[in-house]
């Protein structure tokens, strides 16, 4: 495998609930940290929103590799931010035999 070139900073986010006082909960965003990643985007297509037309488009994400229970790991259901950009983390898997980085399925929505 050839050694990516890790040039973008991610910021790795988690999902926290907080209570509406209504019985109900609001979704807020935690960082935990920051990253450096390569990003290789897909074959996008429209999709309908609740609102609006969608974009989606799939994204192959490698970064460093962390171990398995670590906070530097992302998981599914978290999400990488890039300024005002949004990767939505559907999987993770070891990306080389070696276990030196991780590749992250990832998909960015983006409002038409």
């Amino acid at each position: 495998m050839t050694p990516p070139v890790l040039d973008r900073r991610l910021v790795l986010e988690t999902p926290q609930q907080i209570p509406d006082g209504a019985g109900g909960y609001q979704t807020s965003w935690v960082a935990l940290g920051t990253l450096w990643a390569q990003i290789r985007p897909g074959t996008g297509r429209e999709t309908r929103g609740p609102a609006a037309p969608m974009s989606r488009v799939p994204y192959r994400i490698v970064l460093r590799a962390a171990s398995p229970g670590s906070d530097a790991r992302p998981r599914a259901g978290q999400r990488l931010r890039e300024g005002g950009r949004l990767f939505a983390v559907l999987a993770v898997a070891e990306a080389d035999p070696a276990g030196r980085y991780l590749t992250v399925q990832a998909e960015e929505e983006t409002v038409q």
